[in-house]
């Protein structure tokens, strides 16, 4: 299912419907893959592994709500202890929980946005990176 979601704190942060079968899924088991791209030129695609927390810290669910504000445009609030917000059929109904996704392995491919832009030495490489 795909995600909206915002880098921040060197982690992807994503919002999932309570009842949602993501949320469910999470909920029951933290392990999870998220996969996305880059515009930016090279372009360059992420396959990003890891385990995605639950972030209850109000704190820190604050911090969450004003990135995806500023960064995505998407009016979040702060609810009891819960995000809400307008609706996105991706992430299902509010209330929200948000996810915090700290990578173990990320995995950056070459992307196909712009590839014909640049010569092909150009490119990004395969490239792997572990959490040390």
């Amino acid at each position: 299912m795909p995600l909206i979601a915002a880098w921040l704190d060197d982690a992807l942060y994503f919002l999932s419907g309570e009842g949602t079968r993501k949320g469910r899924n999470l909920a029951h088991e933290a392990r999870c893959v998220v996969a996305t791209g880059s515009t930016t030129l090279p372009s360059l695609d992420l396959i990003i592994e890891g385990r995605a927390e639950r972030i209850t810290d109000q704190e820190t669910l604050r911090r969450g709500v004003e990135a995806y504000g500023t960064k995505l445009e998407w009016p979040l609030e702060l609810s009891d202890g819960g995000v809400t917000g307008p609706n996105a059929p991706t992430a299902g109904p509010p209330p929200y929980a948000m996810f915090r996704l700290v990578p173990s392995r990320i995995f950056g491919l070459p992307g196909m946005l712009g590839m014909e832009q640049f010569e092909p030495g150009d490119l990004p490489r395969p490239t792997r990176w572990d959490r040390g």
